[in-house]
């Protein structure tokens, strides 16, 4: 007797019980609904864009929005990548609550398409996962997802904020990337990706939180090379930072066109203050890496603190990642 065929077995028989054609047809859809979003994932992981295996860093960064990475990391990703290496910002959210006039499926497309045109100027590359905004969890589901990210891009350096925040987005991507930081060497979990071979380097954004303790970087990087293209990227987030995101107002919009470029200047110039007083806060560490010469010249800088869970690079490593020092 010959085997049936795949569709053939999911074909019910016209003669059958009508109670039982209804149970098998329910079942049908029950498994292909369970099947979905697994075939969904794996196509996604097909789509995504993997580095080759060159001899160029690799390196992934993890925030909670589409700005976060681009914000906290925009100048040193954008120095990688002059430099060759591989860069990828992931925001872990989709954004779609982040503005105080628009929300949902349009506000999360409109995100997409700014971080894209943002990596676009950076050199970087860019995911954004369809999780709501404001809605994450750190559950195994998502523990997976990042294990798998990290994984795909096998990095090198691992980029995330700190578990202390003021918004529970922030915080959790911190702590899934934490969750990550171990598993992503374990053969058993996600066996669909092969295991990271040798664990990277994780590494903190600094932030301004003070309890339970605060960020304490160990290594500070002169973005004054970039400084100008790291601006450009953050104004075309236009839904953020020319209108001030969720807690923006009607009152930040340009009222003509000849009032935007103003806006846009003013907020080029907070930002940029921004990047100088982390230079300013953080100029002894400047001086540990740069010299206290090189250091005193800094104007704009990004830092950075080792997490204890990953490898634990010693100074050379660091200079090793960091290849900005020469």
């Amino acid at each position: 007797m010959r085997g049936c065929t795949p569709r053939e077995r999911f074909q019910i028989p016209h003669a059958m019980n009508p109670t039982r054609r209804s149970f098998i047809a329910t079942l049908n859809l029950a498994v292909v609904g369970a099947l979905m979003p697994a075939l969904r994932a794996a196509e996604a992981r097909r789509m995504r864009f993997i580095p080759p295996d060159d001899g160029k860093l690799r390196v992934i960064c993890f925030g909670a929005h589409p700005d976060d990475c681009e914000q906290q990391a925009g100048g040193v990703g954008a120095m990688w990548a002059a430099r060759g290496h591989h860069v990828k910002l992931v925001s872990v959210t989709n954004g779609d609550i982040g503005h105080w006039r628009e929300a949902g499926g349009p506000l999360a497309l409109r995100r997409k398409r700014e971080v894209e045109e943002a990596s676009r100027i950076l050199g970087t590359h860019v995911e954004v996962l369809d999780i709501h905004d404001g809605e994450l969890e750190p559950n195994l589901e998502n523990r997976k997802k990042i294990t798998r990210l990290i994984r795909e891009w096998n990095a090198d350096l691992v980029l995330a904020p700190r578990p202390n925040d003021y918004h529970p987005d922030h915080r959790y991507t911190g702590v899934l990337v934490q969750d990550a930081a171990f598993m992503v060497s374990v053969p058993f979990i996600c066996p669909d990706v092969p295991p990271i071979s040798k664990n990277p380097v994780f590494l903190y954004y600094t932030d301004r939180f003070q309890k339970p303790q605060p960020s304490k970087p160990d290594i500070a990087i002169s973005i004054d090379a970039v400084i100008e293209k790291k601006l450009d990227a953050l104004a075309v987030m236009e839904s953020q930072f020319l209108e001030g995101g969720a807690i923006g107002s009607a009152a930040l919009l340009p009222r003509t066109p000849a009032d935007k470029p103003k806006r846009v200047q003013a907020v080029r110039v907070a930002q940029q203050a921004r990047f100088a007083s982390l230079a300013n806060k953080y100029r002894s560490l400047l001086e540990e890496w740069y010299g206290q010469d090189a250091a005193a010249k800094v104007k704009h800088a990004e830092a950075f603190e080792i997490c204890e869970y990953g490898r634990q690079p010693s100074k050379d490593e660091l200079k090793r990642l960091f290849p900005f020092f020469d």
